[in-house]
């Protein structure tokens, strides 16, 4: 028989049994390759806090910025291999693993916001599947501001870049590089501002919050405001990670990245136009593509849309096919 004091002390143990699993928490790492003050990374601050609040704390979630944890063509394999529960990726950076990472990297393909986001809700069940292929899920997605393109002088047309030291931060933008005569050169946001000090990169293509926040102007001082596509960050994660949380908590979790997602847009469109106000407040020329210009760099989208259609298949085609439907 159970003395008194043993019965109490087991009654003790199961109580506080109860309370550690009724308070048990699940913390997550969240890899980013930009600064804090960039604008997905300010929406990510958000998502966190939103999915703390919609979890009653039960999942904690801390963003690693500005290439803190992993540099950014490293945060993919992370997040599919289980060292990172989450990440936010730019997808065009893996378009040599599948076509489609790269479809929003397509030069006047897609080049405003209610655009681009027809082009991704034309890709989603696609990017989707080929992400729990690989044992991921998709959170959310984001638009980057448009294209344009950093100069030291400014251009007129596709033969006044040819030879110059060019930027590249994925396949996409090294073909661009390639297709005018250019110098392509790999570096990442977290590398730029160093590159452009030191002479190895003279000119890129990227978007007035890119050039703000590695100050470019401090070495670039023309900005050809082209337009001309706008590529989109996804923050993803491990299927294992969230298929271990339980339902309440997976349910605010893409809760708060629904949310994110309706922000994360609205303040990219809102703000593509305060951060080309900021390049000029420092100097910086901001102007629109004269008309060979601009039809030079539709002849490149025209090439680059043929080869990857070539690359991307029936697949490819489809979802253009479905995007320009919907245009």
């Amino acid at each position: 028989m159970l003395t008194r004091r043993t019965l109490g002390t087991l009654v003790g143990l199961c109580f506080t049994g109860l309370a550690v699993s009724a308070g048990a928490q699940t913390k997550w790492d969240l890899p980013s390759a930009y600064p804090a003050s960039n604008l997905h990374t300010e929406n990510l601050a958000q998502f966190v806090k939103d999915v703390d609040a919609a979890t009653g704390g039960k999942l904690k979630i801390q963003v690693h910025d500005n290439a803190s944890l992993f540099k950014a063509p490293e945060i993919k394999r992370a997040v599919q291999g289980g060292q990172a529960q989450a990440g936010e990726i730019l997808l065009v950076n893996f378009q040599n693993e599948w076509p489609l990472w790269g479809l929003d990297g397509l030069p006047f393909l897609a080049t405003s916001y209610g655009e681009s986001f027809k082009l991704y809700q034309a890709s989603k069940s696609a990017v989707q599947k080929k992400l729990a292929e690989q044992g991921m899920v998709l959170l959310y997605s984001v638009a980057w501001p448009p294209q344009g393109i950093f100069t030291k002088k400014q251009v007129n047309s596709a033969a006044d870049m040819k030879g110059i030291k060019w930027r590249a931060y994925s396949p996409a933008t090294a073909r661009i590089g390639e297709l005018v005569g250019a110098q392509p050169v790999t570096v990442q946001q977290a590398e730029l501002s160093q590159a452009m000090a030191t002479g190895v990169v003279e000119s890129y293509m990227s978007s007035g919050s890119t050039g703000y926040d590695t100050k470019t102007y401090e070495h670039l001082k023309f900005f050809a405001d082209t337009q001309a596509w706008l590529p989109k960050n996804a923050v993803i994660a491990n299927k294992k990670a969230f298929d271990a949380l339980d339902k309440a908590t997976q349910d605010g979790l893409l809760k708060a990245a629904a949310d994110a997602e309706t922000r994360g847009w609205a303040s990219s469109e809102k703000k593509t136009g305060e951060y080309l106000d900021l390049l000029k407040k420092n100097g910086m020329t901001v102007y629109p593509p004269s008309a060979q210009l601009k039809a030079d760099m539709q002849k490149v989208g025209e090439t680059m849309l043929k080869e990857w259609l070539d690359k991307a298949g029936p697949e490819g085609k489809s979802v253009v096919d479905a995007y320009r439907s919907a245009k």
